[in-house]
C-alpha cells in the first residue's frame, strides 16, 4: 500500500508501535478490549449520525471489515488524512468503493474540525462534522481531542492504552484492528433492538477503569514468564 501511494512511509512507524503492544497483550482480544468493543457497538446503535472514519493505515489494514461495520450499523464512511493530497484521497476512496463501500465521503470537504490547523481539519458537514458518534481507528491524538471537544462520542482503536488518543477517546479500544472490528460487528448484531441492554452497558462503563485493566493485563502478561519459572 505504500508503493501504491495509499499509505505514507511514516504510517509504517505507527503500525510498528501498535504491533509491539499487541505482542505484550498476547496477540489476542483481552477482556477489557471486549468490554470496550461491546460499549462501542452500543454507542453506534444508539447514534443519530454514526460515522466510520478511515485513513490510509486503516484502509490498508482491513478495508473489508471497516466496510462491514459501517453496513452493519449502518454508518457513513468518510476518509480523512493528515498527509492529504488529491491523489491519496482519490486513491483511498476509490479503493474502498472497489471493495463495495458504496458512497464514501471526503472528496469534497465543506467544513472544518474546530481547533485544528492542518489538513485533518477538512471534513464534510454530512459526515464527520455532523456526526454524534465516530469510529477513528489509528487516530492522531490532537484530532481525537478536537472531536471530543466538539461533543462527539469518539471510539478509538489504538493498541497503546497510554497514547493521547486512548486517554482522550470516549471509548478507547486497545486491540488489533481486525479483531476489534470483527468483535464490534458481532456485538452490533447481538445488541440490535435491545434498548435495555444497550443502556445498561453504557451506564456501567468507565473508560478510565477499562484502561487501567488493560494496563494490568499487559503487566500480568509481562510477569507471567517469571512466575512460571522461565529464564
Amino acid at each position: 500500500m505504500v508503493e501504491k501511494g495509499l499509505v505514507t512511509p511514516t504510517g509504517l512507524i505507527s503500525h510498528g508501535r501498535g504491533e509491539a503492544y499487541d505482542y505484550l497483550m498476547g496477540e489476542r482480544s483481552i477482556e477489557p478490549a471486549k468490554e470496550a468493543e461491546k460499549v462501542a457497538a452500543a454507542y453506534l446503535l444508539k447514534a443519530r449520525n454514526p460515522v466510520v472514519c478511515i485513513n490510509g493505515n486503516a484502509a490498508a489494514l482491513d478495508a473489508d471489515n471497516l466496510i462491514r461495520l459501517a453496513k452493519a450499523v449502518p454508518a457513513k464512511i468518510e476518509v480523512n488524512l493528515f498527509h492529504r493530497t488529491p491523489e491519496r484521497m482519490e486513491g483511498i476512496i476509490s479503493y474502498l468503493e472497489s471493495k463495495g463501500a458504496g458512497e464514501v465521503l471526503g472528496r469534497d470537504p465543506d467544513c472544518r474540525i474546530q481547533g485544528l490547523n492542518h489538513d485533518r481539519a477538512l471534513c464534510t458537514k454530512e459526515g464527520i462534522f455532523d456526526s454524534d458518534v465516530i469510529v477513528v481507528p489509528i487516530e492522531d491524538g490532537d484530532r481525537a481531542e478536537a472531536l471530543v471537544s466538539m461533543g462527539k462520542v469518539v471510539i478509538s482503536i489504538d493498541l497503546n492504552p497510554l497514547s493521547r488518543t486512548s486517554r482522550t477517546a470516549t471509548v478507547p479500544i486497545s486491540d488489533e484492528m481486525t479483531r476489534a472490528l470483527e468483535n464490534m460487528i458481532s456485538y452490533v448484531e447481538e445488541l440490535r433492538g435491545d434498548d435495555e441492554a444497550i443502556l445498561k452497558i453504557l451506564d456501567g462503563y468507565s473508560s478510565k477503569d477499562n484502561r487501567r485493566e488493560t494496563v494490568r493485563c499487559i503487566c500480568d502478561s509481562l510477569m507471567a514468564e517469571f512466575d512460571e519459572g522461565g529464564n
